[in-house]
């Protein structure tokens, strides 16, 4: 007798209530974006109709909701990885997160919380380069601070502060 001998796979969860009870606890656990929900469910296969009966349930009661989840998803990036708002609304769309969902999330973060993250991170790398001629050590910075999702002026506007100082 094999160790696994149930006519189900393991990701073939079947029924509507189990499915349900496993996507809310994933949402209760930690915030998700619908189409991370939708992906898990998939994977579990379950049908289309019970798919969207789910999705609509866990909207209603709460459990999943992507205004709340792009809140949080820019407070954490912004805060713990010292991301830009390119690179966060890049991961956000990756997400099918709607755009007004977006928006007003990178709204809760202020201009000038914006300007002394990017401030700040350039300053870090710029005491770690060892380049010594100026317009290469420049456009380090430069790419450095595009790659961490920051916009082109906020990065010149760092650069010049830095450079006067």
């Amino acid at each position: 007798m094999r160790k696994n001998d149930s006519s189900k796979s393991k990701a073939d969860i079947g029924t509507y209530e189990i499915a349900l009870q496993r996507a809310a606890g994933l949402c209760s656990r930690q915030e998700q974006c619908t189409s991370h929900i939708m992906e898990k469910l998939r994977s579990w296969n379950v049908n289309e109709e019970d798919e969207e009966k789910i999705i609509l349930k866990l909207t209603e009661e709460k459990f999943l909701d992507d205004a709340r989840f792009a809140g949080f998803y820019v407070k954490d990036k912004f805060k713990f990885n010292g991301w830009g708002r390119i690179r966060i609304t890049h991961m956000l769309r990756q997400k099918r997160v709607e755009e007004e969902f977006i928006k007003n999330a990178l709204l809760q973060i202020d201009e000038e919380e914006w300007y002394q993250t990017c401030l700040g991170l350039i300053r870090s790398k710029f005491s770690k380069l060892k380049e010594e001629d100026p317009y290469k050590r420049k456009g380090s910075l430069l790419r450095f601070a595009a790659g961490r999702g920051f916009e082109p002026a906020l990065i010149y506007r760092a650069l010049e502060d830095l450079e006067r100082k």
